[in-house]
């Protein structure tokens, strides 16, 4: 069976340079990271020498995702912003050096970033319902109201809708709707209230809390959270974007999701979601299906 590949390449504030021995190297901006990478089991392509002279801020870990950020330089930013477009929008996105390896933004993601705003467009609804769900820092919130959608951002975490707002003032958007709330515990409320939207993307974490203390595995969850999700979808005109990073899960058990929660009559695709590197090599950043109807 050939699986279909969805690649995120380059763009002018983002590169992955090369990945290999559990690490990548990417850029960001004027910056260069490594960062720890547990799908890069092979060796690497660039010397370590390369690396090192490449590189201009390395996270060091306590562990895989804890630890503190070593600048080569100690006048390098804790904080700088970057910027992705396409043909139809701009965003602008605050990065940030955490303690979790993260900084602020997936670049893989900017696929899904651009198929929103390409399907806002060609949908042709004056005014198109967008929720996304653990939202994160925001990027698909921002593609989604930069192309004109009414968008609900829904993340279990203040902190990062904190950050999200910050991106939506950098990129010159507003009235985004912020919902610090449990993801499931919210769907299943629009569900009761009769909501719909005309696009839903939700990515996500393998593991997670509320701010209630509520408990996120994904594989024990993810099959009632769809099934709710695909009540949420606009009867005319939709689509629903399934992103998942987890060492366990194929293509082909998005695909059953999917097919077994959608009861509309729109495609299902799905895939693997990865990062093509400068070096040649392909790093895979999970699995990926979409439902589209219009």
């Amino acid at each position: 069976m050939n699986i279909p590949a969805y690649c995120a390449g380059a763009w002018s504030d983002y590169e992955l340079l090369d990945a290999g021995a559990f690490e990548k190297l990417e850029r960001f901006g004027n910056q260069v990271l490594i960062r720890p990478e547990p799908q890069a089991i092979w060796d690497a392509t660039y010397s370590a020498q390369e690396w090192q002279k490449l590189a201009t801020i390395k996270f060091k870990g306590r562990s895989a995702i804890s630890g503190e950020w070593v600048k080569k330089q100690s006048n390098l930013p804790d904080r700088w912003n970057i910027e992705w477009k396409n043909e139809l929008i701009s965003i602008k996105l605050r990065l940030g050096l955490t303690s979790f390896k993260h900084v602020g933004v997936f670049p893989e993601q900017s696929v899904n970033w651009d198929y929103i705003s390409k399907s806002l467009k060609e949908m042709k609804v004056d005014q198109p319902r967008f929720l996304n769900i653990f939202a994160y820092t925001g990027a698909a919130s921002l593609a989604a109201r930069a192309s004109g959608a009414e968008v609900t951002h829904v993340d279990s975490i203040k902190q990062v809708i904190t950050w999200a707002n910050e991106n939506q003032e950098l990129s010159g958007l507003r009235d985004i709707r912020w919902v610090l709330e449990d993801a499931l515990k919210f769907v299943k409320r629009e569900v009761k209230r009769g909501k719909t939207y005309h696009g839903i993307i939700l990515d996500p974490p393998a593991y997670g809390n509320g701010p209630n203390g509520e408990k996120w595995k994904l594989e024990e969850q993810i099959n009632e959270i769809i099934g709710d999700v695909c009540k949420l979808l606009d009867p005319e005109k939709h689509f629903l974007i399934l992103n998942t990073y987890s060492l366990g899960f194929s293509s082909l058990i998005i695909e059953n999701l999917l097919q077994k929660a959608y009861k509309g009559n729109g495609k299902v695709d799905t895939g693997e979601l990865y990062l093509q590197a400068r070096s040649g090599i392909k790093l895979p950043l999970g699995v990926i299906g979409k439902l589209k109807n219009f």
